[in-house]
C-alpha cells in the first residue's frame, strides 16, 4: 500500500486550546489547493515560454512573470512565495522559520523520504499574531535541469547572468529539493 504524506503538523501546547477542531483541516485543504494552482501556473508559464522561444525565453518568463503569479495566488489573507537554500533570486531569501524548515526537508530527503511528499506546517506566533505557516518541497524535475542542472548551455548561462547576477541555484540533479513553496496566513 502506497502511503502519501502531505505534511506534518505541529502545535505548541499553548495554542492547542485556542484552535477550533475544524480550523486545521480547512487550512490544509486551502493551502494544498493554493500550492497546486501556483505550481501549475508557474510550470505552464515556463513550459509555454520554452516551447515558443527556448530555454532563454523561459528564464526571462520566470524573471518577469513568477512574481506576478505569486502575487495573484496571494489572496484571501494568504502570502504565497517560493524560497530555497540555493537562491536564484535574492528577493526569495528564506526567513528564519523557512530556513529551519528547508534544512529539515534536506534531512528528511537524506533519510529516504521522497521530495514530492515532503511538506511541513505549524501554527506559530508572528508579531504577536497566531499565524499558519506551511512549506511544500519542490522536487527537481526534468524541466528544472535545463536551467538549474550541472550542465547548462552557455546561452542559458548568459541569460541567467543577465537576470540573476548572484545566482546560486545551480548543480541540481533530478530528485533533489530545488526549493519550496511557502505559505503564510494570519489567523
Amino acid at each position: 500500500m502506497k502511503k502519501h504524506v502531505f505534511f506534518t503538523l505541529v502545535l505548541s501546547g499553548s495554542l492547542i486550546g485556542s484552535i477550533q477542531a475544524g480550523d486545521m483541516p480547512a487550512l490544509k485543504v486551502e493551502a494544498k489547493g493554493i500550492i497546486m494552482g501556483f505550481g501549475k501556473e508557474l510550470k505552464d508559464t515556463l513550459m509555454a515560454a520554452k516551447k515558443s522561444g527556448g530555454a532563454t525565453a523561459a528564464v526571462k518568463a520566470c524573471n518577469d512573470k513568477a512574481p506576478g503569479i505569486a502575487s495573484s495566488a496571494s489572496k484571501n489573507g494568504w502570502e504565497v512565495a517560493r524560497t530555497s537554500l540555493k537562491l536564484r533570486n535574492e528577493k526569495n531569501a528564506p526567513d528564519e522559520w523557512e530556513l529551519k524548515v528547508l534544512k529539515q526537508f534536506e534531512t528528511r530527503k537524506a533519510k529516504g523520504e521522497n521530495p514530492k511528499d515532503i511538506a511541513y506546517a505549524e501554527i506559530i506566533k508572528d508579531n504577536g499574531k497566531k499565524t499558519f505557516r506551511m512549506m511544500k518541497a519542490i522536487p527537481t524535475g526534468e524541466l528544472c535541469i535545463t536551467c538549474h542542472g550541472a550542465k547548462v548551455k552557455p546561452e542559458i548561462v548568459n541569460t541567467l547572468n543577465k537576470y540573476y547576477p548572484n545566482d546560486k541555484a545551480k548543480g541540481f540533479k533530478i530528485g533533489d529539493i530545488r526549493g519550496a513553496f511557502t505559505l503564510k496566513k494570519a489567523l
